[in-house]
């Protein structure tokens, strides 16, 4: 329940890609224009994950969830209503805000409500939520806008997120009595006991350097294959196909962690497949065929999608005390918004100074080796449960 909410929350950060085209079409948006509506969503996230995620802690994990779906979906539905490119732009904006609120309680929530032993699994689960929710769009965005619209398909994030705030009322027990926790002072020495805290520092830079990587690879990539001739249609679908793979790694990692693998042998293979994928894929030392090269991207996305989930069980088990977990989780969520926002310019930057891709490996092997790094100064610290 809480996870699929979770997918319907990331939903209306994935349905703009499939519908760009069209709604640049029927609103005249320049490329930088377009630009902006991608990056806008994650403005939220990167100003104010921690400070979301102690007011979740304070204020309710469930009223906090059920608040950011109810924004979502006013949102998305008055998107298509608007008159022009800056009301959408301020809506994607309260669409961030709405994202991160729905999603940001979701660890603590789903651990209140599952017992331990099942807690590293399910963990695993919720970390597929971004790239379930980044397939669903790309499957089914250019299937369904063209009888749609991008109105329509707007309106139907906006139903799927206002069916799941339904049903989250309904099964979600309501959150216990705040007890005082909503003061000012317990939220500003919540929020400090999380950045005072190592756990919560090592886990939220290994989430943005595996974030930030991943988007710089998987968002480029259209633009890396449209160079070899593929047609849109079959980009979408390559694409879709290397975001669900995702999915597998971040299933697997739940089960491993439950079977005694330790979390730091899990995010070293992840973050060490995926700087040796990355050079595969994007050398020219020994060049690849194309075929090959997408492989190696399969490789990353589907063996890098392990360090997600991982990371979402040490924020709970790295968190300072049981009410700042969502604070924990939020600053994980505000530092992989930095990851994303920082990795893929300099990218495009590196790949317009050289002339081609065949360097971008060097800015992942880079990420790779601080998340290593960080995996191994987590790994030293006894987790708190």
């Amino acid at each position: 329940m809480v996870i699929l909410a979770g997918v319907a929350a990331a939903l209306h950060v994935a349905k703009l890609a499939p519908a760009l085209p069209t709604l640049r079409e029927s609103m005249g948006l320049s490329l930088a224009q377009a630009g902006w509506l991608l990056s806008t969503v994650q403005g939220a996230g990167m100003l104010l994950g921690a400070v979301m995620g102690v007011l979740a802690d304070g204020w309710g994990l469930r009223r906090c969830m059920l608040t950011g779906l109810g924004i979502l979906t006013l949102a998305s539905a008055l998107g298509p209503l608007g008159s022009g490119f800056e009301v959408l732009l301020g809506l994607r904006a309260l669409e961030g805000l709405g994202f991160l609120m729905a999603t940001m309680p979701a660890a603590a929530l789903v651990r209140r409500l599952v017992v331990p032993a099942r807690m590293p699994l399910m963990l695993g689960v919720w970390g597929t939520y971004m790239p379930w929710a980044t397939s669903l769009a790309l499957f089914l965005g250019p299937a369904l806008i063209p009888g749609l619209g991008w109105a329509g398909w707007w309106w139907l994030a906006a139903a799927c997120t206002g069916g799941m705030a339904g049903w989250v009322a309904a099964v979600v027990p309501p959150d216990p009595p705040s007890g005082g926790r909503w003061q000012a002072s317990t939220l500003v020495a919540r929020l400090h006991r999380t950045w005072t805290g190592v756990g919560p520092w090592l886990v939220a830079g290994a989430f943005a350097v595996y974030s930030g990587q991943w988007l710089a690879v998987i968002g480029f990539l259209p633009s890396i294959v449209q160079q070899a001739g593929w047609s849109p249609a079959a980009i979408a679908w390559v694409t879709a196909c290397l975001a669900a793979v995702n999915m597998l790694g971040n299933l697997a990692s739940g089960p491993l962690q439950a079977r005694g693998v330790a979390p730091s042998r899990l995010l070293g293979c992840g973050y060490a497949v995926m700087a040796l994928a990355a050079w595969l894929a994007f050398q020219d030392a020994w060049p690849l065929g194309l075929p090959a090269r997408m492989g190696a991207v399969l490789l990353f996305s589907m063996v890098g999608g392990i360090i997600p989930g991982t990371l979402f069980a040490q924020a709970v088990r790295h968190a300072p005390d049981e009410d700042t977990i969502s604070t924990t989780v939020g600053w994980m969520q505000q530092c992989s918004s930095l990851g994303q926002f920082l990795s893929p310019p300099l990218v495009g930057l590196l790949a317009a100074r050289v002339g081609g891709w065949q360097w971008t490996w060097l800015i992942t092997g880079l990420c790779s080796a601080a998340g290593m790094a960080l995996a191994h100064g987590l790994s030293r610290l006894p987790p708190r449960r």
